[in-house]
């Protein structure tokens, strides 16, 4: 499966900070539809991101009914991304 949509930066100041993108709902819908099939638990579901020319191995993070792209900080220095930029990600499911 692969998704393309846009989405907004984000930061988590919890315990260990990150940032993230948060899925659009009718792609969340989606990802929810083929999770069972790819999850290796805690509904963690495994991708394949790209943002532009970087490109990088991840896992989704179930949040509020939807789901979270957590943006590594290798990507966000090698994009030149800030919180609050809007940036269109392609995603490949089950990698």
């Amino acid at each position: 499966m692969e998704l393309e949509f846009t989405g907004e930066i984000w930061h988590w100041r919890g315990p260990s900070p990150f940032h993230f993108v948060t899925v659009p709902a009718d792609e969340s819908t989606e990802l929810a539809e083929a999770a069972a099939l790819v999850t290796y638990g805690w509904g963690m579901i495994p991708v394949k991101a790209r943002i532009d020319g970087t490109e990088w191995t991840t896992s989704l993070y179930p949040k509020d009914g939807g789901y979270i792209v957590p943006i590594k900080d290798v990507v966000r220095r090698g994009e030149n991304l800030q919180v609050g930029d809007v940036v269109t990600i392609n995603l490949f499911v089950g990698v």
